[in-house]
């Protein structure tokens, strides 16, 4: 067995040629890490590195909790690229696995809380990531029960702090930045319960299983749009993409992979006023009830939920046909052809008409 201190020696290997790296948007003009030069990526991300890693800990990938190490340096860049990551940016990480993607959001200056389900990986991180104990705080438990508490307490744990004359910055920042390789089968629900829940999370950069990449980048009209990219857009709106094949990975996944870029928006009504939480919450399950039946027309679809919230009879119709008037829309029309701001507009028309 490899000794454990000596598993980043002669890591120079880059890993290039590992697998196909395929631009589908706007990559090339992604901002780039640090200061004035290319993001350089991670000393791990190749597959000679990582075998001598696990090697060196006697583990092995864990099918079971999604355990798809990447190997191409290319893809590190990349994904730092995408993610503009500066100086100090503070980032969350979840499943950094053996801390390829965090090393290099470390070595672009990053502070990084990171969490971890494996309990295997604890000492791996702090031996790989181990030069940045000042900036590198890990979280070990599920992602999916993360408290903004929780990150608060890790953040401030990080004793790298930006310059005192920055007042920008406080000193226990929450982080802004989620940029991650995401286990596939949470994936899909961390993303939009963290912008739902973390209003300080401004964009997400996430690697995941490119069906979730194709919902979340989905148009009205086409197949893959749905309630969850409605509710996904409420939040934020895509800012960039781009593929990355299965031998990118070790071991490699049996699916297309994709890393996408979301960043936060601000709704605001026609005014400019910004959209209360409340409206948005109506949207989200007003495009729950449109996609529930795919094929039904809006005034079908929503009868089941006007009829959930308290309405009866007669009055469910009256109610249907006073907030599709209110919000302008066909009450013909099928859920997939209307757009976030139609489905935003819908739930401010209900809680006009039925809440009021």
């Amino acid at each position: 067995m490899a000794d454990q201190r000596d598993v980043l020696t002669g890591s120079a290997e880059r890993g290039a040629g590992v697998g196909a790296v395929r631009g589908e948007t706007d990559v090339a003009a992604a901002p780039q890490a640090g200061e004035g030069g290319t993001p350089s990526g991670s000393p791990l991300a190749n597959p000679k590195t990582t075998r001598a890693v696990l090697e060196a800990f006697g583990l092995s990938a864990k099918y079971a909790l999604g355990q798809n190490f990447l190997v191409n340096n290319d893809v590190v860049k990349k994904i730092l690229a995408l993610a503009g990551i500066r100086p100090n940016d503070a980032v969350l990480e979840v499943g950094p696995g053996i801390g390829t993607l965090a090393l290099g959001l470390l070595q672009a200056g990053a502070r990084v809380v990171a969490v971890e389900r494996d309990d295997d990986l604890v000492p791996v991180l702090a031996q790989t990531c181990g030069t940045f104990a000042d900036r590198f705080t890990l979280i070990s438990g599920d992602a999916l029960d993360l408290t903004a508490d929780r990150l608060r307490e890790a953040a401030a744990a990080n004793a790298s702090r930006p310059a005192a004359d920055d007042p920008s910055e406080a000193a226990d920042a929450l982080p802004s930045k989620f940029v991650a390789n995401l286990p596939y089968g949470v994936a899909a629900t961390l993303i939009l319960d963290y912008f739902e829940r973390f209003d300080f999370m401004t964009s997400a950069t996430v690697m995941v299983q490119k069906e979730v990449a194709d919902r979340i980048a989905a148009v009205p009209g086409t197949k893959n749009y749905g309630a969850y990219t409605v509710k996904l857009r409420l939040y934020a709106q895509v800012e960039g993409k781009f593929l990355v094949g299965p031998g990118n990975f070790m071991p490699a996944p049996h699916v297309d992979s994709a890393v996408v870029r979301l960043v936060r928006r601000q709704l605001c009504d026609e005014k400019g006023t910004l959209v209360p939480p409340e409206d948005v919450r109506v949207a989200a399950l007003l495009a729950d009830a449109a996609f529930a039946s795919r094929r039904k027309t809006l005034a079908n679809s929503c009868k089941t939920f006007f009829s959930g919230r308290g309405a009866a009879g007669k009055h469910v119709a009256a109610q249907l046909s006073r907030v599709f008037e209110a919000a302008a829309i066909d009450p013909r029309r099928r859920g997939e052809t209307l757009d976030c701001e139609e489905f935003l507009r819908l739930g401010r028309a209900y809680r006009a008409v039925v809440e009021a």
